[in-house]
């Protein structure tokens, strides 16, 4: 079954050969802005899998300002135009791309938006990894793609990074090589849009409150004076501060967050800044596009001077939360394995959810693992998904029945939404414990909904799988993981 996976030429296959090419694309739609990153990875065989050897980019589109027919549908015609022309760009056709990442934000996850962009990459179903970015998850992309969560890896330093971009600003404390804390702010550098005249031609409804919140009356057709925007960047920049500085939230704050506020209480070492505000705080731009961007990022950094914070340059700024590309990696299952019933498999594309399990201790508490579960689903904003998902734990201790009776209460209790929509319950674990639980949760827990409990298989954040047919003579399954790839720096960041 393995040699079914093919890619590029369909005369090739991924296990005849110990070294192989993949061309990877990655699409960033939102918002504000929308952009392309094509890729080239290259895989070599290491024991059972593939691995990425090499990542280099090839071709970076240009910042396409996301088009709209009205406030809120994206003009899907002119959004496909400048796809295509990307790909033309390049000198590739659809068919010569291995595989790709979707990303949607904002407006673009809208119903009528998200069914329109899908139809302009239905040719690649089932390469395509889409990924819809809440607030939490862009966030955390952000943070993994600007590589401030490489940085936090170093030194055993906690990163801030603030990703600002055209309608919030999302930040993520990042810690010993992860994102440990996230928040979100109605604070944009696009919350209103002016023409070469300084006339307002766009103004979303935050952008309307901060104006009130300084005693400006902004609407489309007026005029906006520099004055007038020195001071709404002032009053954002104060805002954004508090959430910066983790004081207690002022009732003008409270107006402003999108989601729970960041509980955090440790020493942040150094902030890092990505998203289109990023390339004013760094002077990587000086074209202004008629927002507040630059505005904003000059009083930020008269900020930054006066509370003396170390600032880091990142790997990445606007481009972020694209600069990860899909690419493949193949394992093969351990052979004490769980699948039933059979016929559920194969299945792709699934999301990778990793909870913090603490499964060291001798005991295991049910409603710990519940809350874990619950807690990673609302980083990845995946809580309220109707899609199945895959849950990748490493396990500890004994698998006594009383261990993993305990677990599969906790594992059942945290997946209850997702259950009861119908969708499988899929476990990943690296050891050799798999047939355990899927024979638990079918016989002793009766569990209904289909289980796939693989084990031998290694899964870390932003991976999604494809788990292929079960093969009875070896009675393991090969399983495809797309991952997304994020940069590590090469050198040591320089202070900015």
């Amino acid at each position: 079954m393995v040699n079914d996976f093919h890619f590029t030429a369909p005369e090739r296959t991924l296990y005849e050969e110990d070294r192989i090419q993949l061309t990877s694309v990655g699409v960033d739609i939102g918002s504000s802005t929308s952009l392309i990153v094509f890729s080239r990875i290259e895989m070599e065989r290491q024991d059972t899998r593939y691995v990425p050897v090499k990542r280099t980019v090839l071709y970076e589109s240009e910042i396409l300002l996301t088009p709209y027919i009205n406030e809120t549908t994206i003009d899907e015609e002119t959004l496909g135009r400048f796809i295509d022309a990307q790909y033309q760009a390049i000198g590739l056709g659809r068919d010569e791309v291995d595989t790709g990442v979707l990303i949607l934000t904002g407006v673009a996850l809208l119903r009528q938006n998200s069914r329109a962009i899908g139809e302009l990459f239905a040719r690649e179903a089932g390469r395509f990894v889409a990924v819809s970015a809440g607030d939490n998850l862009e966030a955390v992309m952000a943070a993994y793609g600007c590589g401030a969560v490489a940085l936090s890896s170093e030194g055993q330093r906690t990163i801030m990074n603030v990703d600002i971009g055209g309608g919030t600003t999302k930040i993520a404390i990042c810690s010993e090589g992860r994102a440990i804390d996230v928040a979100a702010i109605d604070i944009g550098v696009r919350l209103m849009v002016w023409d070469d005249n300084n006339v307002i031609t766009r103004l979303e409804g935050s952008g309307s409150n901060i104006g009130k919140a300084v005693g400006l009356d902004l609407s489309c057709g007026r005029r906006i004076e520099t004055k007038e925007l020195k001071t709404l960047a002032a009053y954002m920049a104060d805002r954004l501060f508090e959430i910066i500085s983790r004081a207690p939230l002022t009732e003008e704050n409270r107006k402003l967050t999108r989601t729970q506020p960041l509980t955090y209480a440790g020493q942040i070492d150094a902030v890092t800044f990505s998203g289109g505000a990023s390339e004013f705080i760094y002077d990587r731009q000086t074209r202004h596009f008629g927002d507040i961007g630059p505005f904003l990022a000059e009083e930020i950094k008269a900020r930054i001077a006066q509370k003396g914070l170390q600032l880091l340059r990142p790997s990445a700024g606007i481009r972020a939360t694209v600069i990860g590309a899909s690419q493949y990696t193949v394992q093969v299952s351990g052979s004490t394995i769980f699948i039933s019933p059979l016929d559920i498999v194969p299945i792709r594309n699934i999301p990778v959810v990793v909870p913090d399990f603490a499964l060291s201790d001798a005991d295991i508490d049910a409603d710990v693992i519940r809350e874990c579960i619950k807690s990673a689903l609302s980083r990845f904003d995946l809580q309220d998904t109707k899609s199945p998902l895959a849950l990748a734990f490493h396990w500890e201790g004994s698998a006594t029945y009383a261990r993993i009776c305990t677990f599969c209460d906790g594992i059942v209790a945290g997946m209850k939404d997702s259950l009861s929509s119908g969708n499988p319950i899929v476990l990943v674990n690296d050891g050799d414990v798999g047939g355990l639980f899927g024979i638990h949760l079918k016989e002793n827990k009766q569990l209904s909904n289909p289980v796939i409990s693989i084990d031998g298989i290694e899964l870390k954040e932003f991976d999604f799988i494809d788990i292929g047919t079960f093969v009875p003579s070896s009675g393991a399954v090969p399983v495809v993981i797309k991952s997304l790839v994020f940069p590590t720096p090469m050198n040591p960041p320089s202070g900015c």
